[in-house]
């Protein structure tokens, strides 16, 4: 993992490999950022020209290399474009400071230490800047062979290995405001390429059992209580639909529970993720060219499980529940069929008319469990339906829920925390659908608005009377494109941040 230092060094006297500053797009060609000024001071006060010299424009996520003048000890400069040069009185907003310092941070892979000398006006903007460089410094490397060269920032067969040291200036280090900033940015960027490991390790190797091992040892390291529903308590529970999912493979299902609390909670938060390790459709196999990535069908349970270990690293006065509803969905001669009907935990059938269709089965015995508990609000996550890429593309999650203003509270925070979201809506005419001539509901309606169908299949097993929201994160959860900013190419660990935020305002008090 990188280590992050908040430094009082000068941009000018700290010895790094390299050191990092912003420049914006201005109205007649880029212009330096503050925090920068002792390094421009050692380009005579002309770093701006030189950069646009070189095609520099300040344009977001640009990043222009150029040697270091006798003045710095540093032996390259390396300027990154945060966008157009804010307006009078204003800024730069916290996302923008998260992914340039993301972009910086990839583009210095192979360097032991960076200074970062981005602008820095209060805690929040070193928080940011922290976030993003710790994110964007992640690599997934566990199976690339040989030993680490830690002399040549290699691994043994040559790849580069991630920036290895942070030093974020104009921080304050003995202030209170900014440690508990850098203390919160490395809880969470831990938790989150945590999740982004696992949502990357190959299936053979990450399967309901083993998610359940990680979720377990994790739960013992920072005092969370941990229990395992293993394939005969899910069977003596009656949990049909975790069950139905996974009897088709050699690796039975579980559910995991992850208990977070605190004494002075007064809400409980109940988190539920979709776990299925690996999803090949079932007896309704994906077609080819669908199947590669499938891997990343457990990322809403990668999601839950770092928001809880995150809300008990930072000690948040909430009580968080996490259930992570996790099966493998395999074609065999055991496997859920087209036609069959399954009973659900909470005594509903329903019938399968899609095998394909079956992280609704998992998180619906998963969303009534969490019921019984009645917590002031369940938030579930899942990459559900590609019917929700079509309607927002890959890197919006969509939000639907059960009250209008918890929805609209959910996609307030991820804009504040800088991940994209959409509210969706929940036609009530669309239930009809999934009427069934055999059992109470089927697992499929219309093929138009699949997305806000899936939704209203969950909404089926929320306990009455309580607050409910549904993440859609098909989009964003698994990025397959050139990395950008602070995301890297793989699993991105989307709705983490969102929901460590929702947890913060729930303890804070801030939701009701």
């Amino acid at each position: 993992m990188t280590a992050l230092t908040l430094s009082t060094a000068g941009a000018a006297t700290l010895r790094a490999d390299a050191l990092v500053v912003g420049v914006a797009k201005g109205a007649k060609g880029p212009v330096v950022a503050p925090g920068a000024e002792a390094v421009d001071k050692a380009f005579n006060g002309k770093l701006a020209s030189v950069l646009e010299t070189l095609g520099a424009t300040g344009a977001e996520g640009e990043v222009t290399k150029v040697p270091a003048p006798s003045g710095l000890k540093t032996p390259v400069v390396l300027a990154v474009g945060l966008g157009p040069v804010p307006e009078k009185d204003e800024t730069y907003d916290a996302e923008t400071l998260r992914r340039a310092a993301g972009a910086a941070a990839r583009a210095l892979t192979g360097s032991k230490k960076a200074a970062f000398a981005l602008p820095v006006e209060a805690a929040e903007d070193a928080e940011a800047i922290a976030e993003g460089a710790l994110l964007g410094a992640y690599a997934f490397t566990a199976y690339q062979g040989g030993e680490k060269d830690a002399k040549n920032s290699r691994n043994g067969n040559g790849a580069k290995l991630p920036l290895a040291e942070i030093a974020l200036l104009g921080a304050k280090p003995r202030d209170k405001a900014y440690k508990a900033a850098a203390e919160r940015a490395i809880a969470l960027t831990e938790e989150i390429n945590r999740a982004r490991d696992l949502v990357n390790t190959p299936p053979n190797d990450l399967y309901p059992e083993s998610f359940a091992a990680v979720a377990t040892a994790a739960g013992k390291e920072h005092g969370i209580k941990v229990q395992v529903f293993d394939e005969k308590a899910l069977a003596k529970g009656g949990f049909g639909g975790i069950l139905g999912v996974g009897q088709g493979s050699q690796n039975p299902p579980r559910l995991v529970k992850l208990s977070y609390t605190h004494s002075k909670a007064a809400k409980n938060l109940a988190l539920v993720g979709k776990g299925i390790t690996y999803d090949s459709g079932g007896i309704s196999l994906k077609p080819a060219g669908h199947n590669e990535t499938m891997k990343c069908d457990m990322s809403g349970a990668a999601a839950v499980f770092a928001a809880v270990v995150a809300a008990a690293r930072l000690g948040l006065a909430v009580n968080v529940t996490g259930w992570l509803a996790l099966a493998e969905n395999m074609p065999s001669g055991s496997a859920t069929r087209p036609g069959d009907v399954l009973r659900m935990y909470s005594g509903k059938t329903v019938e399968v008319l899609n095998t394909d269709a079956e992280g609704r089965l998992v998180l619906g015995d998963a969303l009534t469990k969490a019921s019984e508990e009645n917590p002031d609000a369940i938030v579930d996550v899942a990459t559900l339906t590609g019917a929700m890429v079509m309607a927002l593309g890959n890197r919006t999650f969509g939000i639907m829920s059960n009250d209008d203003a918890f929805r609209t509270s959910i996609h307030e925070i991820a804009e504040e925390v800088g991940e994209q979201s959409w509210p969706m809506p929940l036609p009530s005419e669309l239930r009809k659908g999934m009427d069934s001539p055999t059992a109470d509901i089927a697992n499929m309606g219309e093929r138009m608005g699949g997305g806000l169908v899936a939704g209203l299949f969950l909404q089926e097993f929320v306990g009455e009377g309580i607050t409910w929201a549904h993440l859609d994160i098909a989009g964003p959860a698994f990025h397959e494109g050139a990395p950008y900013g602070y995301t890297p190419k793989g699993g991105t660990g989307s709705a983490i941040r969102t929901l460590v935020k929702l947890a913060e305002r729930t303890a804070a008090g801030d939701l009701g």
